[in-house]
């Protein structure tokens, strides 16, 4: 049975943030997850959550000033102090929040920086990171963006990053695979997604091009989610799209019972 979340960062713009966790609820939705958490206020967020009845999926912490090109800081030689007081700060909001996983960027390519050195960089934050994910029982995703959206970013195809959890070779280090940015990097979705189901704890989803509702381009969801679900998936799919009209119309392909409860792949409206 596949599971749904909102991405409250892509979804209900037409709400404030904070509103934006009872439109989810109003639109069916149980489960939530959202991009940076370090700038918001703790106790509105916690309040907003709670009002609104909804459990959140995962988190991001760090993504860095994303119009000027960041893409997160945790390969970067120059912040790994930063990253790790971050990192820190994320893993006692996540005690409070109690999501499934956090999700970190890796950063850009630095030009100075030999990419072994950066990768090296990357898994030793990483290495730090997982004995308190452990006593936290959370766990942090690595995942690959298309250099289209987002150019120099360091890991750009599923391999590449499950290089690096490999080298860490940690459970609680995963992989996060979103179909909108592979489809552009690489292609070949349902291959790559069996090859790297044994890292894979997240997954998120949005037609290419366009980055717009299933649907909309080129992508065979059917297909793909069918795929995902006879792998045995337990995870959740992120709906991280942005609405091509208003969001209910967006979502006419999953089944509002669906929304909260999960289903076949056989049921989806796609």
């Amino acid at each position: 049975m596949l599971r749904f979340d909102a991405n409250l960062s892509f979804l209900f713009q037409e709400a404030s943030f904070y509103e934006r966790f009872e439109a989810a609820r109003r639109a069916g939705f149980s489960h939530v997850e959202f991009l940076d958490v370090l700038p918001l206020d703790l106790a509105t967020l916690i309040t907003a959550i709670a009002d609104a009845g909804v459990q959140v999926v995962q988190f991001n912490f760090l993504d860095g000033d994303m119009p000027a090109g960041e893409r997160g800081i945790a390969s970067h030689p120059g912040r790994r102090a930063e990253w790790r007081a971050g990192f820190s700060r994320a893993l006692e909001i996540g005690r409070q929040l109690r999501p499934r996983q956090m999700h970190s960027l890796a950063g850009v390519v630095l030009p100075d920086l030999p990419r072994a050195e950066q990768l090296t960089i990357l898994a030793e934050n990483l290495a730090w990171a997982a004995p308190q994910l452990e006593r936290a029982g959370l766990a942090l995703n690595l995942e690959p963006l298309n250099a289209g959206d987002n150019p120099g970013y360091l890991l750009q195809t599923a391999e590449e990053a499950v290089d690096v959890l490999r080298r860490v070779g940690s459970p609680r280090l995963r992989l996060q695979f979103d179909f909108y940015h592979i489809q552009r990097s690489q292609g070949d979705l349902i291959r790559r997604l069996r090859a790297a189901a044994p890292y894979v704890s997240h997954t998120q989803m949005a037609d290419n091009p366009g980055r717009h509702e299933p649907g909309t381009g080129e992508i065979n969801y059917r297909s793909v989610l069918l795929a995902l679900e006879r792998l045995g998936y337990g995870g959740f799919v992120g709906l991280e799209f942005l609405p091509t009209g208003d969001v209910e119309s967006a979502l006419a392909w999953l089944p509002r019972e669906a929304r909260s409860q999960g289903c076949a792949g056989t049921e989806l409206g796609l």
